[in-house]
Order: structure tokens, then C-alpha cells, then sequence
């Protein structure tokens, strides 16, 4: 299959601007053809002169004729700037639009495949380098591409000799500009590479600073930060420095039109073989083919970024999303069946294997077993987060590949060991759980949470914001919000993937109450470590190497299965012997 053009590809992506763009590239170019006027009345001008015409008013004419095409040029370009740029930041609008609309619909592990730097990098900073493409390339390099090529037409209507003549010198200079631009693709591509790299480890600098400080990794962690920086500032200095002079070069001997037209042309003039005026006119004229020109190659670096930028942007616009229906079904019940599952985030690295299991309407069961097993997998892939390629997952009867994403993702309410607040308010961040929600419906669900007493403890009560992360909150305060954004949602299943592996024990028992009001009357699935957190649990499933290993209730298994009695001696263990 032939690879699509980058700049068809980018053309593409603006598609509901097209029109926009268009007017500018006619505007600009007819603002490029009345910039030519000038030029041909010096032209006259100089003739008039030779001649020793009197009349006033022919100088008057030519010289009103050059400032109305200088004067149209200026306005017709700002018109075609202004027109380009609106229509390209609508464009940057709609594709990071485009963007944050896609990364739902891909499985959770593409999403996590992709570093916070390199996301930030594609969505921030490869879109907002499109402008320069859109905005600029299209109107400006096709005018400046035309104007020189009006001249020569006109040139070789005059005589084909100067209009040769005049192009000597621009293809020398253009040679050392093309020697610069073969690679500066592949140039360009790298210095995509190192940037993300950097961009990476600034963010998880950044992020780690709190652990870097503990360890006292500071010394070897701003190291690694620092080689990075140097590594990517290296980069641009020697790319740079390597296309220095061949640019200077190119740029000091393409507009020397004159060295040939000006000999040559004065030669052929006493031989008698071309006229005064001819002569004067390709003189003038010459002189606006090679400005132009170079105002197109300012361009050229623009043309070889385009590939990498668009191929950026499409690794997240053209990458595979979870293959769901549109139309949505009508759930009976909240049945949940897992039936001959395999799965791996990567398709060279299984996880599951061969899984079956049943969790029935208003159940609930825990998954147990060592770290790494595959628990939290397999509650994810009942979320929807990812799609099973071996096997079938059903709700209520129906393959999760037969419910819409939005219409699934309303069916549970994931509450982890480590909840994202956004940097909100707080009211905000429980209003996540259903942007619909009232002000007294927040509240309400912060108070069945637990965290209304703390919340309006806080400098500015609910309107407080919560940092990024929620960093202006401790770890008990981000779960009992987290929680009770999960009761606003109230989702008919509610998923508990370790919610309180970090909470100290002053928190565990607000937020255990929190949990109970959380999970009454819903199909419940819980991950957990504290096995004694789960021993009520109507059925529980051992995780062993992602098979279940065993499953049935607390006692079943302490009767039947070896690798629960083992952890449960171990989680006896640990507390002192305080057996249940």
C-alpha cells in the first residue's frame, strides 16, 4: 500500500478550514503579482529618463502605479495572514479536539505505552508546530513561488536570453541549500527523539522529587536529568552548526542576478541585438525573482518537519481503537461472566491465561493472590479498559464488545489504591463521578464519604483546589474524595482495586464505613492484599500466574487451597497473630 503524502495527510486534517486556507493562498497571491507592479514601473521610469521625455505626469502615473501595487501587496498579504491564521488555530483546535476525543477509545495500554513527556510533546508541542505550515507554507510559499515564476513568463516574452540569464546564479545558490535539506528529515525526526527523551525525564524529575529527596538520590537523579538537557541542546548545536555554511552560501549567491544579466546583457546591447528598454526592464525584473525564491526555501525546513510532525500526531489519531458497538443494549441484569480468557498488554507477553470465572448480580468477590498475578488485569478488562482478543467477557448476557464504551463505563465505579485528582476544586473533582450533579448532591456524597468535616476544614471549603495529583490533600483525604466520587457516580458495580493498602489506621476506619455505603446493593469486586478485609466476601478467586488457582468462600479455601492458607497465615502473621 503506497504511504500517503505528510502534507496531503495535513491537508486532510484541515478539512473543515479548506476554505479559509484557499482565500488566503488567492489573497496572497494576488498580493505577490501586484508586488511585481513596482518593479516594472522603476522599469519605465529609467526608460522614460533614456528617452528624455518631459511629461510630468507620465513619471507621476508610473510612480502612482508602484504605490498602489506596493500598498495592495501589504494589505493583501495582512488579509491573507489573518484569514490563514484563523483558520489554522481552528484547525490546531480540532485535531487536539481529535486527540483527547481518541485517547478514551484506546485500550489502557496504548495510553500507557506513551510517557507523560511524549504525550505532552505530540498534543502541546508537535500540534502547535503545525502552524507554522498551515498558516505560513500554504498562502506564503505558494505566492513566493509564483511571483518569481510571473517574471520569468514576462522575462521570456521580452527575450528568452535575459530570462535565462537571470537564473544562472539562483540554482548555484539553491545546490548548497538542497546539500542542507537531503537529510534534514531524518535531522528533524532525531531531534524529535531527544526532545521527548528530555521532556520524559524532566517529568518524572519532576514527579519523583519527593522520593529523590527521601533516598537521597538527588545528586544521581539531577545527573541523569542534566545528561538528558546537554544531550538535547548538543543535538541542535552541531545539527545547526553543520548547516551554518552551506546556508550562508546559498543565501549570498542565489540573489546575484545581476553578475550575468548585467554583462551579458550590456554585450548584446552594443552588438545591437537587444533593446534599450529590453534591456533596463530584465535588469529590474531580475531582481525580484531570487527574493522571493529564498522566502520559499525559508519554507523548505517547514516541508521536511511535516512528515515527522503529522506521523507524531498520527500514532495517536490512527492508532487502533476498542472495537465496540454504537448502539446501546439494554442491560437485565449485572451478571458478569469471564469466559476462556487470554491477555497481554503486548501481544508477545501473555498475562491471563485460559480464565473463566462468574460473578452474579449483587455478589461480591476479591481477587487474591501474589503481586503480579494478574487481579487488577482482570478487574480492568470487566471495566472495558482493554478488549480480549482470546475468549469473551459478558454483562448481563451481552459481550462487552456489544455495549458502547460511554455506555459501559457508566456500568462501574473504579476506586484504586492511588486516585488521580485533577488540579480542581475539590467540589470539582467529585463532580467527576456525574458532571450533572448538583451542588447539594456533592455535598451529599462527600458526607457519605466521610470528608465533609475535613473539606470544610479547608482554607477555602469545597472551592479549594487540590493541586495536581491532588498534592494539597494527604493520601486518606484523596481517598475519601476518590470514594466519594464513586458514590455520585453510583454505577451499579463498583470495583475496589487495594482502596486502602495506604491509609493509616486513624483513616481506615472512616474510610471502611465509607466503603460499606459505597458498595450496598451492588456487584462488588475487590482486589486485595488484607485478606482479612474480604473474608465476608461471597466468592473469592486466587490469582496464581494468571490462572484462578482456586476459588468458593474464606473457608472453602482455607480447607481446599494451599496457596491461601499460606497467605493467610502470612497476613496472620503479620498482624501479631490476631486471627479471625
Amino acid at each position: 500500500m503506497q504511504k500517503q503524502s505528510p502534507l496531503l495527510r495535513l491537508w486532510e486534517l484541515g478539512e473543515k478550514e479548506h476554505g479559509g486556507l484557499i482565500r488566503a493562498i488567492l489573497s496572497a497571491s494576488a498580493g505577490v503579482l501586484c508586488g511585481i507592479l513596482p518593479y516594472v514601473a522603476a522599469a519605465q521610469i529609467i526608460i522614460g529618463l533614456l528617452r528624455g521625455n518631459p511629461d510630468t505626469s507620465y513619471y507621476l502615473g508610473w510612480c502612482l502605479a508602484a504605490l498602489i501595487g506596493f500598498t495592495l501587496r501589504a494589505v493583501l498579504y495582512a488579509l491573507a495572514l489573518s484569514m490563514s491564521h484563523e483558520a489554522t488555530f481552528s484547525i490546531l483546535k480540532e485535531i487536539r479536539e481529535q486527540i483527547l476525543n481518541k485517547l478514551p477509545k484506546l485500550p489502557l495500554g496504548t495510553v500507557m505505552d506513551m510517557s507523560s513527556g511524549q504525550m505532552k510533546q505530540i498534543i502541546v508541542d508537535q500540534v502547535e508546530s503545525m502552524e507554522r505550515p498551515l498558516a505560513h507554507l500554504l498562502p506564503e510559499m505558494t505566492a513566493n513561488l509564483l511571483a518569481p515564476a510571473s517574471i520569468l513568463i514576462y522575462l521570456f516574452i521580452l527575450d528568452w536570453r535575459m530570462a535565462l540569464l537571470s537564473l544562472v546564479s539562483i540554482p548555484v545558490g539553491m545546490a548548497f541549500m538542497m546539500a542542507v535539506m537531503k537529510n534534514y528529515g531524518k535531522q528533524y525526526e532525531g531531534s524529535v527523539k531527544v526532545t521527548q527523551a528530555m521532556n520524559s525525564t524532566i517529568v518524572e524529575y519532576i514527579g519523583g522529587i519527593e522520593v529523590i529527596k527521601a533516598f537521597n538520590q538527588g545528586k544521581n537523579s539531577y545527573a541523569r536529568f542534566s545528561e538528558r538537557v546537554k544531550a538535547n541542546a548538543s543535538y541542535f548545536y552541531h545539527w545547526m552548526k553543520s548547516c551554518q555554511l552551506p546556508v550562508s552560501i546559498s543565501r549570498a549567491l542565489a540573489p546575484t542576478t545581476l553578475i550575468t544579466v548585467l554583462p551579458a546583457g550590456w554585450l548584446m546591447y552594443r552588438a545591437g541585438s537587444l533593446p534599450a528598454e529590453t534591456f533596463i526592464t530584465a535588469t529590474i525584473l531580475s531582481l525580484g525573482i531570487a527574493g522571493p525564491l529564498l522566502a520559499a526555501m525559508d519554507f523548505v525546513d517547514s516541508l521536511a518537519k511535516v512528515g515527522t510532525i503529522v506521523g507524531e500526531v498520527d500514532s495517536i489519531l490512527s492508532s487502533e481503537e476498542q472495537q465496540h458497538s454504537t448502539k446501546a443494549v439494554r442491560l437485565d441484569s449485572m451478571d458478569i461472566r469471564v469466559s476462556n480468557v487470554s491477555f497481554g498488554y503486548h501481544a508477545e507477553q501473555e498475562i491471563l491465561h485460559n480464565v473463566s470465572l462468574e460473578i452474579p448480580e449483587g455478589s461480591m468477590a476479591a481477587f487474591v493472590g501474589p503481586s503480579g498475578s494478574g487481579k487488577s488485569t482482570i478487574a480492568k478488562l470487566i471495566a472495558g479498559f482493554w478488549d480480549v482478543s482470546q475468549g469473551t467477557i459478558t454483562l448481563g448476557g451481552h459481550n462487552l464488545k456489544e455495549i458502547p464504551l460511554t455506555q459501559l463505563y457508566d456500568q462501574a465505579a473504579f476506586v484504586s489504591q492511588d486516585n488521580f485528582l485533577f488540579d480542581e476544586t475539590v467540589r470539582e473533582n467529585i463532580r467527576m463521578g456525574r458532571p450533572s450533579a448538583t451542588d447539594a448532591e456533592v455535598e451529599a456524597a462527600a458526607k457519605a464519604a466521610g470528608c465533609d468535616d475535613f473539606i470544610r476544614a479547608l482554607e477555602q471549603g469545597y472551592d479549594t483546589l487540590a493541586g495536581g495529583g491532588g498534592a494539597h490533600l494527604s493520601g486518606g483525604e484523596r481517598q475519601r474524595i476518590a470514594i466519594a466520587r464513586a458514590m455520585l457516580k453510583d454505577a451499579p458495580i463498583v470495583i475496589l482495586d487495594e482502596a486502602t493498602a495506604y491509609i493509616d489506621p486513624e483513616n481506615e476506619a472512616v474510610i471502611q464505613r465509607a466503603v460499606a455505603k459505597l458498595v450496598k446493593g451492588k456487584t462488588v469486586l475487590v482486589i486485595a492484599h488484607r485478606l482479612s478485609t474480604i473474608t465476608d466476601a461471597d466468592r473469592i478467586f486466587v490469582i496464581e500466574n494468571g490462572r484462578v488457582a482456586g476459588e468458593g468462600t474464606h473457608r472453602e479455601l482455607l480447607e481446599t487451597n494451599s496457596l491461601y492458607q499460606e497467605m493467610w497465615k502470612a497476613h496472620i502473621g503479620a498482624k501479631d497473630g490476631d486471627a479471625t
